[in-house]
């Protein structure tokens, strides 16, 4: 059954002179090819960071954007995860503002912005999308995965000259694909089992290297091991692994050959890349945590090229998380800025750290500054947006799944999270502009356009319902 992509522009009238304020780190254009367009959204969260905020002027307001124009573009399969965009970039010998999405399937498409239509489409080749997935060794018979396809719920990532995307299949491969024609460059697998470990998350374009991480599959079915993967972004080689169980061991292992199982890094942000010092966070899932080479339901820091770890935190309850199934890893860190993180969890908290809490190698447990709960303590299964307004920080958190959900907006404040206001209307991972928060509400609520400020009710845009979708503000358009 086909699925559509759904986005809203400004009347024609309105011409797009916005520019996107992105902090991901940009090197200079190789090969002759165009430089980064300031209006690009080249990664999952607008920058490595993954701010989920566009702080840029534009003219979407609370005033029209209620009117735009819904437009929809039939593709394959559904996109289970976000869109990135680039403005201006050759496809078919002719200049787009382009689209890019991966959909559950692993198909990777390009789609025009302005005619609405599909460019190209690349499958991964040898692929049958058809094929159910095999039971894994010694399952039980009411096996959870049985009939379940290969699927994906990654983010695509654009390479910083703007002529090649990276995209994570449902085959267990990262593909280098030419914008240009949508023909792949090269394809390297990032995982030994791809029918048990799933590519879940968004990629990182970061230094001329591509950062993957790996989970599992639904059902907590083994064997698996969360990974971390550097991939040479000219060549498509392995660099680095580093591993979330079995640590020691830096390299691309068989899950059979580690006897820790699960501990998969599956939020909606991934990897978090910290502007100030380049290192990696991440939270990993439930799974076995000794503190020394087991290390699940843990906040991580690596170092930039995932050669080592820097940090790591957990909750002072770990083995509580991980028996009753409370992931910590079910949403990635935010960066507050000032050495001050946010980690949420499926428990419906949010706790407040520091890097200095943090750092070191030794295991870290508990020590927290604060405990913050959400509405109904629903299971966050989403990113969360962080944007500096009225000089303040705010973090916004949504849920609309389980427990009913809602929305939170907490402001920085004396070294606490303050709460600035709180709605019991929730959805996808909440996204910050021009004074507004957009929330996309799966079960068939629509798109969500809330006051960033007061959390007051600006508008509600028609959509279809969907999963862990979630939309984009870029360049005077909405997309779904």
């Amino acid at each position: 059954m086909k699925k559509s992509v759904q986005y809203c522009v400004l009347a024609a009238a309105m011409i797009a002179t916005v520019s996107i304020a992105v902090s991901q780190q940009r090197g200079p254009a190789r090969g002759g090819a165009a430089a980064a367009n300031s209006m690009d959204w080249p990664t999952f969260g607008g920058d490595n960071a993954r701010s989920n905020a566009n702080m840029a002027a534009m003219k979407i307001t609370p005033a029209n954007v209620g009117s735009m124009v819904r437009q929809q573009v039939t593709i394959s399969a559904p996109i289970d995860a976000g869109l990135i965009y680039l403005r201006g970039v050759q496809v078919n010998g002719a200049s787009h503002d382009t689209f890019f999405g991966t959909t559950n399937l692993g198909r990777t498409v390009a789609i025009d912005a302005k005619e609405g239509k599909v460019l190209w489409e690349f499958a991964p080749p040898g692929f049958d999308e058809g094929v159910a997935m095999n039971p894994p060794r010694g399952a039980p018979d009411a096996n959870p995965m049985a009939g379940v396809k290969q699927i994906t719920n990654s983010t695509p990532v654009a390479d910083d000259n703007r002529q090649f995307i990276y995209a994570a299949s449902s085959d267990g491969k990262v593909t280098k694909i030419a914008i240009a024609d949508g023909k792949a460059v090269w394809s390297t697998a990032v995982t030994k089992l791809p029918k048990i470990e799933k590519m879940d998350s968004p990629l990182s374009f970061v230094n001329g290297r591509v950062i993957v991480p790996t989970a599992g599959y639904v059902g907590d079915m083994g064997p698996y091991q969360g990974h971390v993967l550097v991939l040479n972004a000219a060549t498509g080689a392995i660099e680095h692994v580093w591993n979330s169980l079995c640590s020691d061991r830096l390299e691309l292992m068989d899950p059979t050959t580690c006897q820790a199982r699960q501990s998969a890094i599956w939020g909606r942000a991934g990897i978090v890349h910290d502007p100030a010092t380049g290192n990696l966070l991440f939270a990993t899932g439930n799974g076995n945590y000794d503190g020394k080479t087991s290390w699940g339901d843990a906040l991580i820091m690596l170092d930039p090229l995932a050669t080592k770890m820097l940090g790591n935190w957990t909750t002072s309850n770990n083995a509580e998380l991980n028996r009753r199934d409370l992931d910590m890893g079910s949403t990635s860190p935010v960066l507050l800025g000032d050495g001050y993180i946010a980690q949420g969890g499926k428990d419906g908290t949010v706790r407040l750290v520091t890097m200095d809490i943090i750092k070191g190698t030794d295991a870290h447990q508990g020590g927290e500054l604060q405990v913050v709960q959400v509405p109904n303590n629903a299971q966050l299964l989403s990113a969360s947006a962080t944007a500096k307004i009225d000089g303040k920080t705010y973090l916004f958190v949504s849920q609309g799944g389980r427990g009913g959900g809602g929305t939170n907006a907490w402001t920085l404040t004396d070294h606490k999270l303050v709460e600035a206001w709180k709605s019991m209307s929730g959805g996808n991972t909440p996204f910050y502009a021009n004074g507004m928060l957009f929330i996309y509400n799966a079960q068939g609520g629509g798109l969500l356009v809330l006051d960033a400020r007061t959390g007051a009710s600006v508008a509600t845009l028609q959509s279809g319902s969907g999963h862990w979708n979630s939309a984009i503000v870029v360049d005077d358009r909405i997309a779904l």
